[in-house]
Formats: C-alpha cells, structure tokens, sequence
C-alpha cells in the first residue's frame, strides 16, 4: 500500500495550473520523491499550428506562440473548468484523474479547432507503483473495464512477479514493467496513475478518498468507471493438479506492519489445532516463516506444515486453489484467494470491511478500538512498524485484533464449512467454484 504524496512544482491559478515555456514544450516535474514515474516531458498529440495535447496526468495542452484563447470543460458535468488567452504557453489541469475533457482552442475571436476526449484505438497506461499483491490485484480489474469502455489499447505498468501472474491470462492488455514503461511512455494519449493518496486534500489525483471507499474501488472512481468490485482472473501452476492429495486449509499469518497481525496470543496455535482435530492438514504459504522488528517477533504457528519461501505467484495460486478455505489477514494472500475463487477468512481490525472485497467470513469487532487505516488524522506511516496511533505503548495496543478471540475464528469456519458442506474426515471435495 505505497503512500502517495506530490507537491506541485509550479504556480497554480483556478482550476489549473500553469507553466511558461519559451523554447519546446516540456511539461513540468510532476512526481518527484514518489514510485510513479514521470510522464514524458512533450506532449505527445499534434494538433494544427504547433498546438499539442494530451492526456498524460491531466489535461495537457500547449499554446504556440500567438494571439489564442484556450477553454477546458468537463462535457459530463457541463463545467468550464479553466479559459486562457495567449501563446507560448503550457497549461496542466490540476485534476490528474479520469475527466471527460474537451479542449477548444479560439483564434481571433473564432473557434479554431477542438478536441474531446476519445480514446478509442489509442494507447493508454494505467501506472500501478510498488509491489504490493494486494493493490494491483484488486485495481487491475478496472484498468481493464476502463479499456472495454472506452475500446483503446491498454498498457499496465507493474512489478515482474505480478506481470507474470495477469500477463498469460490478459493476452489483451501489455503488461509492462517500469523499466519497460520508460521506453515507451511516447506513445501514449492518456495515462492515468492509480495509488492511495493520503494527504490528496484537494482530490487532484482521486476523486474519492480511498478510505471512504475502499482500497480497491478507489481505482474505479480514479478512472472514472463502474467502481463495483471484480476478482481478476490469474495464472495458475498446474491449476488442475492438487498439490497433496488430502483436504488441506492455507493460512498466512505475515504481514507488512505489526497491526495488520491477528495480535490474540494463541490465536493461531489454537486455530492450527482445531483445524488438524477436524482433520485438514494445515498449510503455511507465507513468504517469511519470521518476521522479527526489535522485540516484536512473528513466527510460524506450531503445527503448521512450512510451505513458506520465495515462490512464484503462480504456484501460491494453486496452492489457494485447491484448499478448502484461506485463512489470513488483510495483506495480498487474502486478494490472490479471493482472485482463484476460494473462500477467505479474513481476520483484520485495523481496516474497516469497506477496505477489502466482499466477503461473508471477515472477523472483524466494533466492541474495540478498530479502523485507524480509515482515520485521516492519524495517516498511517508505512515506515512505523508498530503503527497504533491512539493506543501504542499501552495495554491497549492493537487491541483491534487482540481481542479478536480463536473461539469467534472457530465460529466463522464452522458458518463456511456449512455453507461449503466440508467435512474433512470423509473427504468430501464440494466446494463451490463459481
């Protein structure tokens, strides 16, 4: 969950911001000290006289020298967004998410040439930075319907090992590295960057703030389509072939930051043993068997057969695949379950249920203190590994999952089994794969 924050690095008047040019127009540094890359500086649509545009973080357009005069609108909400005369000019929107633009462009006192936005049969990107599983999983479905919607030809920029997890079953959309984005990032008439922006107080890159609408659907609102969730479709190692033969449950018990911990002392070890007493071999897919930061240590459950390393995503898929259920937390193994179709117990209290998918089995308590990721008073700080922001160093600390009890856990799985009809001990594969 990467934190986005961008500062302007030129002067802003209206709704726009603006910046003088006197040689060849190169849009100014947008991103600085953030994971998104720059667009390319020259803008990549030609128009007549000299004008170019795109739409490559925003609106961009650039004014010859000469006597011009320049509107912005918003033809979906009808809204003059910003007017200009001039020349040798370059103006940038400051909304940098999705927006049905129109440019129109008046050469002494007449309409001299306009441009709506349309995509179709042109390239996009859609920029997804860091490597977090969870986020791009859950805001690749959109990045595609943006596509389907508006008929153009989609690039999506992501780390290799989830390139190679979308790319085999997206043959439709080029999926591409940053390094590989930065050698073609000329060719593009629109790009859009799709992250969580915690201080975007002015909603230039989101519309909605994401902790009001979720992690995932933020993406929708960003690009300007249906923000009804959708589980992407991933490659899957042998997807047909089990990996054991006896019914077996995954768990992951890792996490980024200590909050997002299932923190109840014998939480796991308790759920292990009842779930080998109800016969499921129990499976640890984790990346890291230990996680260790200073004295606070997570460690592989007792009893768990260790399944942990650095894997293929694809084969952690076919692990999830062919288990009965998941067990984990809100983090990316809990996404890539709910991608291959398996029911996920989610235990997380720092997240409101808002933040993930759907999802009839979260353990989740209103009765303690719980969803600071939501609070925007207290931003969460991905570099404080012991994020509790109103309870830490007391004996209320992470009480969001600390009271969240094995018995309450053992009551969500026995609600799933019945709606699955597992029964382990008689072998009974009848999960549904819809």
């Amino acid at each position: 969950m990467p934190d986005i924050s961008l500062s302007e690095s030129v002067s802003s008047e209206g709704n726009i911001t603006i910046e003088e040019e006197k040689e060849q127009p190169q849009a100014p540094i947008l991103m600085g000290a953030t994971p998104f890359p720059e667009p390319v500086p020259r803008l990549t649509q030609e128009g007549p006289e000299g004008i170019r545009y795109d739409f490559n973080a925003g609106a961009r357009i650039y004014l010859p020298p000469g006597d011009w005069k320049m509107r912005l609108k918003d033809t979906e909400t009808q809204s003059l967004l910003y007017e200009r005369e001039g020349g040798d000019v370059q103006i940038l929107s400051i909304k940098r998410h999705f927006f049905q633009a129109r440019i129109e462009i008046e050469k002494n006192g007449k309409l001299f040439w306009s441009h709506d936005f349309n995509a179709a049969g042109k390239k996009v990107a859609v920029i997804m930075p860091g490597g977090t599983l969870g986020d791009t999983l859950g805001w690749f479905p959109y990045a595609v319907r943006f596509a389907k919607q508006h008929k153009c030809e989609l690039t999506v920029m992501m780390v290799e090992p989830i390139k190679e997890l979308l790319q085999p079953v997206y043959p439709d959309v080029r999926c591409v590295t940053r390094e590989e984005y930065e050698k073609i990032r000329h060719e593009f008439y629109a790009t859009y960057y799709i992250g969580l922006y915690f201080h975007d107080q002015d909603n230039k890159w989101q519309p909605a703030d994401f902790r009001m609408v979720g992690l995932h659907r933020t993406a929708g609102y960003i690009l300007g389509v249906d923000p009804t969730e959708e589980a992407p479709l991933v490659d899957i190692a042998q997807a047909d072939k089990r990996p054991i033969a006896e019914p077996y449950v995954v768990i992951a018990v890792q996490a980024s930051s200590a909050c997002k911990y299932w923190n109840h002392p014998t939480g796991w070890m308790d759920i292990v043993a009842y779930l080998k007493q109800k016969g499921y071999r129990v499976i640890c897919i984790d990346k890291e068997p230990v996680i260790a930061y200073q004295l606070y240590w997570n460690s592989l459950p007792y009893g768990v057969e260790d399944e942990t390393g650095e894997r293929p995503l694809s084969e952690r898929a076919r692990w999830l695949k062919h288990a009965d259920f998941f067990i984990g937390l809100s983090s990316g193994l809990s996404w890539l379950a709910w991608a291959v179709k398996t029911p996920v117990v989610m235990i997380s209290g720092f997240t409101h249920p808002i933040n993930e998918f759907d999802n009839p089995y979260r353990v989740f308590s209103t009765h303690v203190c719980n969803s600071c990721w939501h609070d925007i008073r207290t931003p969460f700080k991905h570099d404080e590994y012991i994020f509790c922001p109103r309870h830490k160093g007391t004996s209320r600390q992470f009480e969001c999952t600390k009271a969240i009890s094995p018995s309450y856990v053992i009551a969500t799985i026995e609600r799933l089994c019945a709606d699955y009809k597992l029964d382990p001990k008689k072998n009974k594969k009848t999960k549904s794969r819809k």
